[in-house]
């Protein structure tokens, strides 16, 4: 990139002058302005004044980049001052720059009244008007008018902004001197310093920009979020220099966190700042108590321009602008922080989510610092890009790194490259540890050093459960760390951490003891576990040949400290370990190996143990004496084991075992001493041929995963007896050829999946009625279809059998005319789509209020918010855009249809259907999932709609519903709901019915309540050769015209199928 790239519009302008002067020179060039103008320059003001006499009506290049490189415009309104056109251009460029660079402008009133220059009223209008007709009556009377109305226009807001009135004052010299000391005050004012290199800034910028300009209006309460180092301070700033001169009152209060930690009365000190900042007096505050009183007091009913940053707490936003309703509208409240639950707990109207730099602009800004220009120097462009994937666009870590690798040399590059491998930039790591320094729950402080150690990538419901099960809490402390920016949720639910954020935990845990290794609580690094294990690893063949007698037990180095261990074999064989390395680790929770044998007595391994994770285990049962009692999960996939234990201890916090890909097992164990398993997965066991009776009497089972069992031909009848099962994945299991009908008894069963069995279609579609017609258990049923003569039989028989609509009795009964019934629509809203159904509920009232015919009742085409498309009757067809993948933010269905007075949409709505003829799918929404629907089935709604896809969505009603148009809107943009983590909540007001002739109104369903709850699909998947997708939750429309205009259509598309699924969790 060009270096120009960051002298962009999101910068203040570069000023040229200090000072531009307006005025008309034969009434004050050699009196008031020429006193002014020497006044201006002693006080050392740049001043641009116009010495020459112009005749024309356009302004020359010369002066008009004068005025816009000017930071300060004196305008002099005189008597005369309509007799110059010059002045009048002068003037009309003057506001231009005020309206789009925030130029301050100062209007003086020299010996002219300012309600005269106003209004121009008298002989001053008068003139003003002879001067157009004069100069451009001969280019036509458009043109003249055309011009008077622009100096009108720029009088009238010149003598609208805060002036001086020269009749006021007692003399000429002292209005000079307060006029002098105004302007020196409002240079001081001047913007704020930002960074030198400010890539990437101008599109993140804009969009605030582009906000707060739609919002004027109201208040607008913005949140800049993000992590340690990513640029909120600096991205507060570029929106401050921008907007800051509309503003007569504004502050920004900078480091409040640092400001408060260090000083006694810091928040009193910040108040008494933004006292002085916002009304330029010094006040006095005793407590901060009535420092919040005064700021309401005193703020109460001004525009300000107020900006926040790095705020922590929830009592500093209350003390420092207690409720943004007592500005006025126009105002602006800008909160920068860490913690994302801040900008919920205040309600924001707009989230500037700070992610990471792209791996251009990465280059960019790391290349400015290290070589001060946009590329590197020759033989440096490789050692930059490992430098920008070491900083994953973190802006801080790029300027830091970039700065300090400034003019060194190629060894002296190589040398900090691997340094920073084992200890991370100190200058990084200082400003990133604040959010960890910052968590004021030890418990917090654990889980997040565990999982920067152990679990990044790794579910969250899994990490949540073995966390819970060491005491931690993790539930609640996983979402403080999301909101705190140290942890992001991922896709699939995955845990993920900033590689640096993870370098930061892992450096807290390693200097705490950086010279002794087993005194630290997390062992990781591969090194530093081998040396404490053992200081001559041995080789699996050595194991083997070695005789007994040389095998020595080695000094174990590992002390009562470590908590938690992780070692992977990094070479090709194995690595063998004596078991006595483990003895003083009486502490240990957590441990995860790979390729690594054991010898010697498994006893000395820690009874403390919630976590095991031992992939490629030799053993072929789990050994006697490894204490099993306090494990909550035992992950032994890849092993050689055949029988899982011979007799164990009560395993009572047992909740997941894992045995997958365990190539000679050939049973399952029996399950009486471990009552309380909730996960059972035996993924890929070939061999495995028996599921033990008692699995039946596991009351807390709620998975059971037997994907690719390919020797497993039935399943125990005791099996069916389990309440509490929610999935059953059975796919690839080739041998079992039927379901018993006594599955309908798993009355929590969501999710089954029978994907390439041998289950045939016919016996077994009978299972899916029940299901269907359940009114609790069933969430959403996923049709996966291999043809389209498949899908369209199987829409055909959900519909026929489940649903009980007759195709053509449906279209008969929609015979009638409708004339004489209410004309209603119903909004049904997905994903962040809240403000938006304010705006179509708003257009469809002025429809319904002013249109006879149903047509154009629904807004169609784009708007800045959404992608529009329409269908008649009770379907909406379209092509998912190619360009709006992860950016679309929420899905709104818009049904209009005609009923009786008595029957309401949003009540006689029965499910909504999402058929996509791409992919062969059939996705069925409940009623009931649409009231309440939350942020994993929007997750699943968005992975079925993949770019170019054919989708039609139909609404299912009863009750002689009649749908007339049914319309689909995809969101898409900056939503202003924050996606932070899983368990945000959103609610949606309804909006109140709309009431028109004869009766129409606008039903809004209740917004989805975003609280996680598992969702519950059941997927019926008759094809071996089409991949399950997740599904979605939808809205729906009336079938009754299905026969004829919708049936052909899907004839040329579709097939049928078979299989039950739910939205789960990889297993």
């Amino acid at each position: 990139m060009a270096s120009s790239s960051y002298s962009s519009s999101s910068n203040p302008p570069q000023w040229i002058h200090d000072v531009f002067l307006n005025f008309r020179g034969e009434d004050t060039r050699t009196n008031f302005v020429s006193h002014l103008d020497a006044a201006l320059t002693n006080a050392g003001i740049n001043t641009y004044i116009d010495q020459q006499l112009h005749k024309g009506t356009e302004l020359e290049p010369e002066l008009s980049q004068a005025i816009e490189g000017s930071h300060i415009s004196i305008v002099v309104l005189s008597k005369r001052y309509t007799e110059s056109s010059w002045c009048l251009n002068e003037l009309k460029k003057i506001m231009e720059c005020h309206k789009t660079h925030g130029q301050v402008v100062v209007p003086i009133f020299y010996d002219v009244d300012p309600s005269v220059v106003r209004q121009q009223k008298g002989a001053f209008g008068q003139v003003l008007r002879a001067v157009a007709k004069k100069l451009y009556l001969d280019s036509g009377e458009e043109r003249m008018e055309s011009v008077l109305s622009r100096w009108t226009s720029a009088l009238t807001r010149a003598a609208n902004l805060s002036g001086w009135d020269v009749t006021n004052c007692r003399s000429e010299a002292e209005l000079v001197q307060q006029i002098v000391e105004d302007v020196l005050a409002k240079l001081n004012s001047t913007s704020l310093s930002i960074t030198e290199y400010p890539v990437g800034l101008e599109s993140r910028v804009q969009k605030v920009i582009d906000f707060i300009e739609n919002q004027l209006q109201k208040v607008s309460v913005i949140g800049i979020w993000g992590m340690g180092g990513s640029g909120k301070t600096t991205t507060a700033k570029v929106i401050y220099n921008q907007i800051h001169r509309k503003f007569v009152h504004r502050s920004f209060v900078e480091n409040v966190r640092e400001v408060c930690e260090k000083e006694n009365r810091g928040i009193i000190h910040l108040q008494q700042q933004l006292l002085s900042d916002i009304l330029n007096t010094k006040e006095k505050i005793h407590s901060t108590a009535s420092g919040t009183t005064k700021i309401k007091k005193r703020f109460q009913g001004k525009k300000v321009l107020l900006v926040l940053d790095d705020v922590t707490t929830f009592e500093q936003l209350k003390a420092l602008y207690g409720n943004p309703k007592m500005f006025s509208p126009g105002s602006v409240l800008i909160v920068t922080t860490r913690d994302a639950r801040l900008l919920k707990l205040v309600k924001v109207d707009y989230v500037c989510i700070m992610k990471e730099m792209d791996e251009m602009e990465s280059l960019e800004l790391f290349n400015w610092h290290a070589f001060r220009q946009p590329s590197p120097v020759k033989g440096f462009s490789k050692f930059s890009r490992n430098v920008v994937a070491y900083c994953g666009g973190l802006p801080l870590a790029l300027e830091v790194i970039g700065s300090y690798l400034y003019e060194r040399t190629e060894e002296e590059w190589k040398s900090v490259l691997l340094k920073l491998q084992r200890i991370p930039n100190d200058q990084v790591q200082e400003k990133l540890r604040i959010s960890y320094d910052g968590l004021n729950d030890d418990m917090y402080k654990d889980i997040f050093l565990d999982i920067c150690c152990f679990f990044i990538g790794n579910n969250r419901a899994y990490v949540t459960e073995i966390l819970n099960g060491c005491g931690l809490y993790a539930d609640i402390g996983i979402a403080v760390l999301v909101d705190r920016s140290l942890l992001k949720v991922e896709k699939n639910n995955k845990l993920g951490v900033h590689d640096l954020i993870r370098d930061m935990g892992r450096e807290i845990v390693r200097e705490s003891s950086a010279k002794r290794p087993g005194k630290r609580t997390r062992l990781w690094f591969h090194q530093d576990v081998h040396d404490i294990l053992t200081k001559n690893s041995l080789s699996a063949e050595n194991c083997r040949i070695l005789d007994q007698r040389l095998r020595v037990s080695l000094r174990c180095t590992g002390t009562e400290t470590v908590e938690g261990l992780v070692l992977k074999s990094q070479r090709t064989g194995r690595v063998c370990f004596s078991a006595n390395s483990f003895k003083e680790m009486k502490n240990l929770r957590l441990l995860q190996l790979d390729c690594v044998d054991l010898t010697g007595d498994y006893g000395y391994l820690s009874k403390e143990l919630k976590w095991v994770r031992w992939q490629r285990s030799t053993f072929n049962s789990i050994p006697n004496n490894f204490y099993l009692g306090n494990l909550v999960v035992i992950d032994l996939k890849y092993s050689n084991i055949r029988q899982v234990w011979n007799d164990t201890e009560l395993l009572g916090n047992l909740k997941i075992l894992n045995l997958s890909h365990s190539k000679y097992l050939t049973c399952t164990p029996e399950f009486s001493k471990s009552p309380n398993l909730e996960k059972l997965i035996m993924k890929d066991c070939p061999n495995l041929s028996e599921v033990h009776q008692s699995i039946g009497d596991l009351n807390n089972l709620l998975l059971i995963n037997l994907k690719d069992c390919t020797s497993l031909n039935n399943l125990p009848k005791k099996i069916y007896k389990l309440k509490s099962l929610k999935t059953l994945i059975l796919s690839g299991c080739s041998k079992i050829d039927r379901l018993e009908e006594d599955i309908v008894q798993m009355e929590s069963l969501t999710t089954l999946i029978a994907k390439d069995t041998a289950i045939k279609e016919n016996n077994n579609i009978g299972i899916l009625s029940p299901m269907v017609r359940s009114p609790s258990q069933l969430r959403i049923v996923w049709v996966q279809c291999r043809s389209k003569i498949q899908i369209t039989q199987e829409l055909r028989r959900i519909l026929d059998d489940q649903y009980d609509v007759n195709f053509t009795k449906s279209e008969t009964s929609h015979a009638p005319q409708t004339s004489n019934l209410s004309l209603r629509s119903l909004l049904i809203g997905m994903g962040s789509c809240h403000p938006v159904i304010d705006t179509l509920g708003k257009s469809i009232l002025q429809g319904l209020t002013s249109k006879e015919s149903s047509d154009l009742f629904l807004p169609s085409g784009n708007h800045p918010s959404w992608l529009a498309y329409r269908g008649e009757g009770p379907s909406a067809q379209f092509l998912v855009p190619g360009d709006i993948g992860c950016d679309m933010k929420g899905i709104i269905l818009c049904v209009v249809y005609s009923s009786t007075s008595e029957n309401i949409g949003a009540e006689c709505l029965i499910s909504v259907l999402i058929v996509n003829y791409t992919r062969f799918t059939i996705q069925i929404y409940k009623r009931d999932t649409l009231m309440s629907l939350n942020d994993e089935d929007w997750k699943i709604a968005i992975s079925n709609l993949g770019p170019g896809e054919d989708v039609e969505i139909f609404v299912v009603f009863g009750h002689g519903l009649i749908v007339k148009e049914t319309a689909v809107y995809l969101i898409y943009g900056q939503s202003i709901t924050m996606e932070v983590e899983s368990s945000t909540n959103t609610e949606m007001e309804p909006s109140a019915e709309l009431n028109t002739q004869p009766s129409p109104e606008v039903d809004v369903q209740p917004s989805p309540n975003v609280k996680v709850e598992e969702s519950t699909i059941v997927k019926i998947d008759l094809s071996p050769a089409v991949k399950a997708q997740s599904s979605s939750t939808m809205e729906m429309k009336p079938l009754p015209k299905l026969t004829k205009s919708i049936f052909p259509r899907l004839g040329k598309r579709i097939g049928a199928c078979l299989c039950l699924n739910q939205h789960r969790e990889k297993v």
